[in-house]
């Protein structure tokens, strides 16, 4: 069976190769309208450089595994927001050829008709990705389940954040895993330098403080754990989740919890990822107008004006784990617990 996918993508590579050639100039080595550069500061790639590396990502099991990649790639397929960050954050954004589609107003430079649109974070367009002949690919959790299909056509790089271990650590290995098939280790650091001392600020200012972390979709209000989504607010910056004996699994899209429970908490602040503007739902109720309710008014986190609404939902759902998206989350936490 996996000779014959073999086959039929070889075969839709053959029928689509001269398309995504002129689509993308036709020189398989440069990108001329993306929006980075793959030598920052003029450097010269090394003649001695190998043909490839091992690193540490994850496996359609979402385990991690070992997988040789391509040293220093031309042809970068993109279908995860974090990678793209990190990667445009390093300088080599030059070399993507094809991405999914996003909304994110910083990653706009990579969504123009000289790059190939292959879909989106869920779903992967398997022949447009194939078209664009890949050197490497990038996927996120979501398309874990297109993982071996995918591999048909160059090797999959699958990263995550860890809760466990926190999402400023996660950043910076896995902006190390991806600077070491460039040869850029050394720039990381330096991409990583203040956000120890932010998140230090920050858990300063949240000592002693309890939270409530919910997610707004559908009309409803769901309660975040410190597992998945936003962990980052109790976990490293340290408010006390006290909404997390609503039930035990919060890391999708938490627990359904109603406006009572938010009263009988009675939280010193509250923080609200609104969903439905994340992913741009037609037509749906903004957070603000859900929360604020007659029950939520009368309670104290309401009267202290510590109801915080998190500035850029499509950041902290679909970009978390990314340099840019880091600090856009930091800002959004500062702006609301240190101003």
């Amino acid at each position: 069976m996996k000779k014959m996918l073999s086959f039929a993508l070889a075969g839709v590579m053959a029928l689509s190769l001269m398309a995504c050639s002129a689509q993308n100039g036709g020189d398989s080595s440069e990108n001329p309208s993306s929006p980075s550069s793959s030598q920052p500061g003029g450097e010269t790639q090394n003649v001695d450089a190998p043909e490839a590396v091992t690193i540490t990502s994850l496996n359609a099991n979402k385990e991690p595994a070992e997988l040789e990649v391509p040293y220093d790639p031309q042809r970068i397929a993109i279908l995860d927001m974090a990678s793209l960050d990190i990667l445009d954050a390093l300088g080599v954004g030059d070399r993507v050829v094809g991405t999914a589609d996003t909304s994110l107003d910083y990653l706009q430079d990579y969504i123009n008709d000289g790059i190939a649109n292959l879909g989106t974070i869920k779903e992967a367009d398997l022949e447009a990705v194939m078209a664009c002949e890949p050197d490497v690919i990038f996927i996120g959790g979501r398309l874990a389940a297109s993982y071996d299909a995918l591999s048909e056509i160059a090797p999959v790089v699958y990263l995550a954040t860890d809760t466990e271990l926190g999402v400023v650590e996660s950043v910076r290995q896995n902006a190390a895993t991806i600077a070491s098939m460039f040869g850029l280790e050394a720039k990381v650091e330096g991409l990583m330098a203040d956000f120890d001392a932010r998140i230090q600020a920050l858990a300063d200012a949240a000592q002693g403080h309890t939270a409530i972390v919910g997610l707004v979709t559908s009309g409803g209000f769901n309660v975040l754990g410190v597992d998945g989504r936003c962990s980052m607010i109790s976990r490293e910056i340290g408010f006390e989740n006290i909404g997390i004996d609503a039930e035990i699994d919060t890391a999708t899209h938490g627990n359904e919890a109603t406006f009572e429970f938010i009263v009988e908490k009675d939280p010193d602040y509250m923080f609200v990822l609104d969903r439905d503007a994340a992913i741009q739902t037609e037509g749906a109720q903004l957070a603000q107008e859900i929360v604020e309710n007659e029950l939520v008014m009368d309670t104290r986190v309401y009267q202290d004006g510590h109801i915080v609404y998190l500035a850029h939902p499509a950041v902290w759902y679909t970009a978390e784990g990314g340099i840019t998206a880091l600090d856009i989350m930091l800002q959004d936490l500062e702006s609301a617990v240190l101003e």
